[in-house]
């Protein structure tokens, strides 16, 4: 097996060549580190979890995932400062390998620890260690950069340009599914643990109910949209329009009654920053789609050829 290394000209950095992803490594190594030592600490100290939720096995399972993360992150970081050991791990399918399985831990270790039962939340939904909560939510965005840099190092593969390029929004339309999906995830443990015996009258169970429905009815949603966008490099127009529109309507409604005071997403945890994502990412659709609109009836405005010259391209 033969690996090719390109060397640069005339000297230089040679590491720097080798190793694209060496800052993302270190991030990661870092971002590991503070989550792991959090977790063990708060672990220790059991006035440090506020959380009453809170069980024993989602902590094991939080300080076991950060751990594994921080050990093997270390490993990688280790081999790319030396030159032979770099060989092994840098552009090669092993690292690939890795940086797919650091993703499944990381994702589990986010969850474990920002749940509504998670290690860094209080029984309200609040961030209660804002140590484990932030930097375990930075180690996930890291991890899902390491992939994507390894993805278009190896296979020449934009992940960003190939959404952009393939449909309009499709890469809006994913973030808001993932919003979505976190809204619905959040809301419905809330509703779990403080809703057993459900009243119309009780604001935080209503409202903790409502945003589970937009939730599941929005990723829905926005998965088949998503879908089509993949497999036709489109959607209908009008089905897109409604839909984001709509979004944007009962996301507004959403983010009135779940973030207010007497709401369920009141506390700064999950539900209130990313029920603030969902209706973001609405707007933004909303913002698009209408662009598209306004230069649909404007042709002649987007470039300096007469009006009619466009129309007849558009039609050929």
């Amino acid at each position: 097996m033969s690996m090719e290394i390109d060397a640069p000209d005339g000297g230089g950095d040679q590491s720097s060549l080798r190793s694209p992803r060496f800052t993302h490594w270190m991030a990661f190594l870092i971002l590991s580190t503070v989550t792991m030592g959090s977790t063990i600490e708060a672990n220790k100290d059991d006035a440090m979890i506020s959380n009453p939720y809170t069980k024993q096995s989602s902590k094991n399972w939080a300080i076991a995932c950060s751990a594994i993360t921080f050990s093997v992150t270390f490993i990688v970081v280790a081999m790319h400062l030396n030159s032979v050991s770099s060989l092994f791990i840098v552009g090669t399918l092993l690292e690939g390998i890795i940086i797919v399985i650091l993703n499944i831990f990381w994702v589990a270790t986010v969850w474990s620890v920002t749940d509504d039962k998670g290690i860094a939340m209080t029984a309200s939904g609040a961030v209660s260690n804002g140590n484990i909560y932030y930097f375990s939510w930075a180690g996930f965005v890291c991890a899902v950069t390491l992939l994507t840099s390894y993805l278009a190092g190896k296979f020449q593969v934009d992940v960003a340009g190939e959404l952009r390029n393939r449909s309009k929004r499709l890469t809006t339309w994913s973030a808001h599914l993932a919003s979505a999906m976190v809204v619905m995830g959040s809301s419905a443990s809330i509703y779990d643990n403080k809703c057993t015996a459900f009243k119309f009258s009780d604001t935080l169970c209503s409202r903790s109910l409502y945003a589970i429905c937009i939730g599941c009815i929005s990723s829905f949603i926005a998965l088949i949209i998503i879908g089509m966008k993949i497999a036709n490099a489109s959607a209908p127009y009008m089905l897109e329009s409604g839909f984001a529109f709509l979004f944007l309507i009962c996301y507004g409604v959403e983010v009135a009654l779940v973030t207010s005071p007497r709401g369920p997403g009141a506390p700064l945890g999950n539900l209130y920053y990313f029920s603030w994502a969902a209706f973001l990412s609405s707007f933004f659709l909303v913002a698009s789609i209408v662009e598209d609109y306004n230069n649909a009836r404007n042709p002649a405005e987007e470039s300096d050829e007469p009006k009619e010259d466009v129309t007849e391209d558009v039609q050929l």
